[in-house]
Formats: C-alpha cells, sequence, structure tokens
C-alpha cells in the first residue's frame, strides 16, 4: 500500500484528494497568518498602540511558531502526522475566540502566541502527509499545490477580515477567523481515511546518526538560511505595503491594499506554474536564482519612487510571481536533502527544522522594519526586501550545490 511505501505509485483520485485536503489544511493556516496584520489601524487605535507594538504581535506569533516547528517535527515522527494537524488546527481555531475577547495588549499577545503554537505544525505535518501519501511523480504539482493554497490563504485572509471589521468591528473579525479554523478542523476529521499513514517498515528508518544528526548537515542550515532571508522580505510587505505605498506614492490605502493583494495572488500564479518546473532535472537552484532576481528588480523599481502610482498594482504581482514560481523547487530541495541522507522515517523533524526559517524570518521583520517604518523611512523597507531577496540567490545556488553532494 502507498502507505507503506512512499514511492508505490498512487491512482490519481487518491493523490488529487490528498493534496487537496492538505493543501486546504495548508491554506487554512496562511489565513491565519493575515488575520491580525490588517486590523493594525483598528488595534492602535482601540488600545494606543506603535506600529512597533504591533509589530511585535506577529513577532510573537513567529516566534512560539518557529520554536515549536522545530519541535514538532519529532511528534511528527514519533506520534504521526495527522493527530498532530488536528491540534494544530484546534488552536488556531481556539485563537480566534482569544483575539475577539482581548481586553490589553498583553492578551492581545497571548492570543497571537496561541495561533503561533498552532501555527507551528503545519509544515513538518503536511509535508510528511505529502511525502508519504503522494506518488512520486506526482510531487512537484503537490508542493505546487500546497504554496499556492497558502498563497490563496494569505490573499482571502485581508479581504475576510476587513469586511467583518467594517461593519461589525474588529472582535467580530476574530470571532470570524475562529468559525474558519473550527470548519477546516471538521472537514479533516469527516475525511481522516484518506489522510492516515501507516508505520513505516524498518528499511526506511534514519540512514545514519541519531535524532539530531540532521544538525550536522550544511544543506540543511543552508536550506534554513534560504527560508530566513525570502521570508524576511515577505514579511517586510506582509506587515507594511499598505502604508508604505500610501506614504511614498500618495495613493489611496485601499489602492495600496489592492497592490498586496496583487502581490498574494501574482505569487499564487507563480507557484502554479513553478509546479510543472520544479520536477524537470536537478537544477532547481537556477530557476530559484533567476526567479528572486526578476523579484528584486520589481522591488527596486518600487524603492525608486519613480515609478507611476497606477503601475504599482501591476509591478506588486509580477514580484510576486518571481518570488512564488521559486517556491516549488525550493520543496523539491528539502525533499533531496532529506532523503538522500536520513530515509523517509526524518521528514518531520527535517521539515520542522528547515522550514522554522520561515518564522524566524516572518518573526525578525516585523520589529525590523517597523523601526524604519515609525522613523519615516518608509522607502528604505522596499530596498531592504531587494536586498534579502539578491542575498537569498546566493544561498540558494549552495542548497543546490550541496544537495547534488549528498546524494
Amino acid at each position: 500500500m502507498s502507505a507503506a511505501n512512499p514511492a508505490a505509485p498512487t491512482s490519481l483520485r487518491n493523490d488529487a484528494t490528498v493534496i487537496s485536503l492538505v493543501g486546504f489544511a495548508h491554506g487554512t493556516s496562511h489565513f491565519f497568518h493575515f488575520v491580525v496584520p490588517p486590523l493594525f489601524p483598528y488595534l492602535m487605535a482601540q488600545f494606543g498602540l506603535s506600529f512597533t507594538q504591533v509589530g511585535a504581535l506577529m513577532t510573537t506569533f513567529f516566534v512560539v511558531s518557529g520554536i515549536g516547528q522545530a519541535l514538532a517535527g519529532f511528534v511528527v515522527d514519533r506520534f504521526g502526522a495527522l493527530r498532530v494537524l488536528y491540534g494544530g488546527m484546534a488552536l488556531l481555531a481556539c485563537s480566534g475566540l482569544a483575539l475577539a475577547s482581548a481586553a490589553s495588549y498583553p492578551w492581545l499577545m497571548a492570543a497571537t502566541a496561541i495561533a503561533g503554537l498552532g501555527n507551528s505544525v503545519f509544515h513538518p505535518a503536511d509535508y510528511t502527509l505529502i511525502n508519504r501519501r503522494v506518488s512520486t511523480a506526482r510531487l512537484g504539482h503537490a508542493f505546487s499545490v500546497h504554496g499556492l493554497s497558502g498563497s490563496l490563504g494569505w490573499a482571502a485572509a485581508p479581504v475576510f477580515v476587513l469586511a467583518l471589521a467594517e461593519v461589525w468591528g474588529w472582535r467580530a473579525a476574530g470571532l470570524g477567523a475562529s468559525v474558519v479554523g473550527f470548519a477546516a478542523l471538521a472537514l479533516l476529521f469527516l475525511n481522516r481515511g484518506r489522510l492516515e499513514i501507516a508505520p513505516l517498515p524498518t528499511e526506511h528508518a534514519p540512514k545514519k546518526g541519531g535524532s539530531f544528526a540532521f544538525l550536522g548537515t550544511g544543506v540543511v542550515w543552508m536550506c534554513f538560511l534560504f527560508f530566513v532571508l525570502t521570508v524576511m522580505a515577505f514579511g517586510g510587505l506582509q506587515n507594511f505595503a499598505p502604508p508604505i505605498l500610501e506614504r511614498t506614492y500618495g495613493v489611496t490605502l485601499a489602492a495600496a491594499t489592492t497592490a498586496l493583494t496583487a502581490y498574494l495572488l501574482g505569487s499564487a500564479g507563480g507557484i502554479a506554474t513553478g509546479g510543472f518546473l520544479a520536477s524537470r532535472g536537478e537544477g532547481q537552484e537556477k530557476l530559484i536564482a533567476g526567479a528572486l532576481g526578476f523579484g528584486a528588480l520589481c522591488a527596486l523599481l518600487i524603492a525608486s519612487g519613480g515609478v507611476p502610482g497606477w503601475t504599482l498594482a501591476a509591478l506588486m504581482a509580477l514580484m510576486g510571481f518571481g518570488v512564488g514560481l521559486a517556491g516549488p523547487s525550493r520543496d523539491m530541495l528539502v525533499r533531496r536533502a532529506a532523503t538522500s541522507t536520513f530515509g523517509q522515517a526524518a521528514f518531520g523533524r527535517i521539515y520542522g527544522f528547515v522550514y522554522s526559517g520561515i518564522d524566524t524570518g516572518l518573526a525578525i521583520a516585523p520589529i525590523a522594519f517597523g523601526m524604519l517604518m515609525d522613523s519615516g523611512r518608509f522607502a528604505q523597507v522596499l530596498w531592504g526586501v531587494a536586498a534579502l531577496q539578491v542575498l537569498a540567490i546566493g544561498a540558494a545556488m549552495l542548497v543546490g550545490t550541496r544537495s547534488r553532494s549528498s546524494t
């Protein structure tokens, strides 16, 4: 059976079902990434907060998520991906309730910490399910859908949250997010038979070293660094793009928010396209470098302040496309590092650690860029985004070289 032998081909229908369910779960986790940032203006007015203080809410989310994710991988390997996924989704749903009832800034911190703990399980659980339940020939598309669903979750959250906040207030937005989380949990439970995986036979046990042996592998650390750099760049846009564009170009807040949505949708399009390219050969790092270089160029054009305001949405969409295009190839590189050295049984811990780089980058970005925002240096955030993307290109090339040498 496919549950016992990850390489065995399974039916298209089975693969599509698993990919869809895991993708929906991932999209829900990304939805919760973006519940609080659209509410920044409401929370700042309600509690008298600065940009740095509201940015620290998201830092709390991603610090908890990053630490939790590195540990969650071991829990997934030990107790199974599906049960861990249930727990994470339940915590996300409860975080919405905590947000809706918040009466102080520390309470807001607690709500984001609960959400961060829930978010921590998704990458190790999701990628373990994908690698164990999806045919090898369809992994590129599985990684593409996984990333695409995350981008769609990001894109849906601001629209959903702001619509509720504008009509019924920011507390109603928290309640609405909670409903989304509980509905997703119910869907996963009702389809649990499609996602359960059997224990691995002994030949899939880690090939060498103990449980922490992967920490001594250079390619694992380079993957971690790559995520930190790329996601810090995204974090600057995720949290502050609307006020940056509004104050740099004099466009309306609605137009600036539309440009951010265009970035997220462009990223989704890039991820969908990248799925067709990820499985072609072993030169994924070259595709990543070209895609991120294109994204950095778009960021530099926007940071210059010299482009017409009406082009912002298009440039943001193109930047998002470039960054998204690199996503599936990135996931294939991580899979190669995991399977070549440590075996199938180490999927959870390796994916958990490497993808905690996402949380690390998103934890640093709000504070670092928030200080620039508070000092009025809005365009410098965009210059920083471009610089981080350029640095990530170098990391991607090293990942490609080292991952090939370990096979």
